[in-house]
């Protein structure tokens, strides 16, 4: 991993460091995110009305999204960038694969996946990367396949120094919607729905969710 960027380091040592903390955290914040759940089940009902098939969960930490998406009877599979959050998410879900990997680089060939999401984890990719991600992401989704996207809304970038717990060294990066839509445009993409929702203590800023179509 000598090539790897400084920041992409710096995320994985800190997701490794907060993994267990983080997923007892956030283990029920479903339960009481009636709009998280609604933009999933739209996804689910997407990609099972297009045919179905396997769906990448990329970025998914310690699995709660990947189980509940399998839960609404997709075929899921989880990668994500820290082994500490893959190891959490396969003993809290044994009934899912999960993978360590990079957005940037998916362990997927080309349009193998029906869809994908990736729940607020593009927020770690800095903006001269973010291109990038986005044709990763449509190299492995088949034309007619969704992407869902979710993410803080704002135009700043946020340093944690202290979070679940634990002091860490961690950037995150709030998305402009447009601009989210028109890196989607730029990859091959087109956005169907957007929902962008104001913050529910202790969010600091309003979250937004894209819904994207690869062109076939």
């Amino acid at each position: 991993m000598t090539d790897e960027p400084a920041d992409v380091t710096a995320t994985r040592l800190a997701y490794d460091a907060v993994a267990e903390d983080y997923a007892d955290l956030l283990r029920d914040d479903l339960a009481g995110s009636e709009f998280d759940r609604a933009m999933l089940g739209v996804f689910a009902e997407q990609v099972t009305r297009a045919g179905g098939g396997v769906v990448g969960d990329l970025g998914c930490g310690p699995g709660r999204i990947a189980g509940h998406l399998a839960g609404l009877g997709l075929d899921v599979v989880g990668v994500d960038l820290s082994p500490a959050m893959v190891e959490v998410a396969r003993r809290d879900h044994p009934a899912v694969r999960f993978e360590v990997g990079t957005m940037a680089a998916l362990p997927f060939p080309d349009d193998a996946l029906a869809g994908a999401l990736a729940w607020y984890s593009v927020i770690h990719t800095p903006d001269e990367r973010q291109a990038g991600l986005y044709a990763e992401f449509a190299r492995v989704i088949r034309p007619g396949g969704v992407l869902l996207l979710a993410f803080q809304v704002g135009e700043d970038v946020v340093h944690l120094t202290h979070a679940y717990g634990h002091d860490l060294d961690l950037h995150t990066r709030r998305q402009h919607p447009g601009i989210v839509k028109d890196r989607l445009v730029g990859a091959g993409f087109t956005p169907t729905a957007e929902l962008i929702r104001q913050a529910v203590p202790p969010e600091k800023s309003p979250q937004g969710y894209v819904l994207a179509r690869r062109d076939v």
